[in-house]
């Protein structure tokens, strides 16, 4: 199947492009959570997960080394969702601003101690850049980088925090690390409403529903089957299924992707979803 139609012509690129199923071609599964809201001001960036690093580097080859400011919310602690400011380049140049904002207590000690002796050569407090630490409450709305952003505190081992930021009639909601029990499969959520007509989703779908209701229950995540009946709940227009399953292969991913986008036909047509899977370099206009 995968020789039909090559030959000393083909533009490989576009085959790959046009010809193959997303698993074969691309990848869904590389850096922990990482996502960037551009607004056109500063930087605003939803955790710290290694996809930090990649950002930075980013940043350095096309914007250059300073002055910058970066805006990161964290949903909260684990490793997974801090783990890249080690390796983020602007936070060793001076000039650069970084704000890190969460509802937890002790957000600086959390850094200090991932940059101390032994964990890393480079002491947090070595770093050239100007880092500062702003506690926010959950329920409160704030004016950050041009945005409203909204807090929503959320079911998982330690509590973590959701995100709604708003901005010119348009909102982004980032839930990560969210278990929804039996409230959310009658509409009883508060979530409901913290994801009310929101233009993009970003939600949790980590376990399969079987799993998540049994073999995972309490460890703190969500399934697609939530997402999609939450997300047409709250009349989402798109909804991105995130922190995937690290064991699971992209050609399981894919077609958990096509089978959430068949069981969201299921419901009523009037109100379209569009669905996807989180990757490397997915990108929203909104």
């Amino acid at each position: 199947m995968l020789d039909e139609g090559i030959d000393k012509n083909t533009d490989l690129d576009t085959f790959i492009d046009e010809k193959l199923p997303f698993w074969m071609a691309g990848t869904y599964g590389t850096n922990t959570s990482c996502v960037e809201i551009s607004t056109g001001q500063d930087y605003i960036l939803c955790d710290a997960g290694s996809g930090l690093r990649d950002f930075g580097n980013w940043i350095m080859t096309n914007s250059g080394p300073a002055p910058h400011t970066f805006h990161i919310f964290l949903s909260h602690p684990h490793w997974d969702h801090i783990q890249g400011f080690p390796f983020f380049v602007p936070a060793y140049i001076a000039g650069n601003r970084i704000i890190i904002y969460g509802c937890h207590d002790n957000l600086h000690t959390v850094f200090d101690v991932q940059q101390s002796s032994p964990f890393f050569p480079v002491l947090f407090g070595d770093l050239g850049a100007d880092i500062q630490f702003v506690k926010l409450s959950p329920g409160e709305s704030f004016e950050i980088a041009g945005c409203n952003v909204k807090t929503i505190e959320q079911r998982h081992p330690g509590l973590s925090y959701g995100y709604r930021f708003e901005r010119n009639n348009k909102a982004i909601v980032y839930s990560t690390d969210c278990e929804h029990k039996q409230e959310a499969e009658i509409g009883e959520s508060p979530h409901i409403e913290f994801f009310k007509n929101a233009d993009l989703l970003i939600f949790d779908a980590q376990y399969s529903y079987g799993d998540a209701c049994t073999l995972k229950e309490e460890w703190g995540h969500s399934n697609n089957i939530l997402g999609v009946e939450m997300a047409k709940t709250a009349r989402v227009k798109r909804l991105c299924l995130f922190h995937l399953e690290p064991t699971v292969d992209d050609r399981v991913l894919d077609r958990v992707l096509h089978d959430t986008q068949r069981y969201s036909q299921l419901f009523d047509a009037t109100v379209p979803l569009e669905i996807y899977m989180a990757r490397e370099g997915l990108t929203f206009s909104l």
